[in-house]
């Protein structure tokens, strides 16, 4: 039997989430709350899925992993620390090990949000009116590089 391609909304970073049809995104960000590395998933995907793509794409292991809660898991932990990098990630309620965070630490990942928060000032970001993942990831780029050269620029 020859294997079919799967074709459609899966294909295409597409699904169904609390907020209806969308598209994850999924950031690494440095120190000063710039994008390194963006992954797409579909919107009903776990966020732990995307972690071995985004620590592929790297110019250097980080010194502290600052994540939420939907990257807990002993796995990400121990990868992290196989590469060096303290994992800073609050543990799930549901856990029988409860981790402790280092909470001044902890509240640098605030710049992670606000990274999205300006990456979504880009209305064609915000609404996902792009039909292809390919098109979509190009524009989330294009919004990362502009602010990266508003980094550069005031500095």
């Amino acid at each position: 039997m020859r294997r079919r391609l799967k074709r459609g909304t899966q294909s295409q970073a597409l699904g169904r989430s609390r907020g209806g049809f969308s598209t994850k995104i999924h950031l690494r960000a440095n120190a000063e709350g710039l994008p390194i590395g963006i992954i797409l998933s579909p919107g009903e995907a776990h966020d732990s899925t995307a972690y071995a793509d985004l620590m592929e794409e790297r110019d250097s292991d980080p010194g502290i992993l600052l994540a939420d809660r939907g990257y807990d898991s002993d796995a990400i932990r121990q990868d992290a620390r196989d590469r060096g990098t303290i994992p800073e990630i609050p543990t799930k309620r549901n856990r029988r090990i409860q981790h402790s965070v280092d909470r001044p630490l902890y509240t640098l990942r605030n710049r992670i949000e606000r990274c999205f928060n300006k990456l979504k000032n880009s209305r064609r970001i915000a609404t996902r009116y792009d039909q292809t993942a390919s098109s979509f990831l190009g524009f989330t780029l294009l919004a990362s590089i502009r602010l990266w050269f508003r980094f550069v620029h005031a500095s």
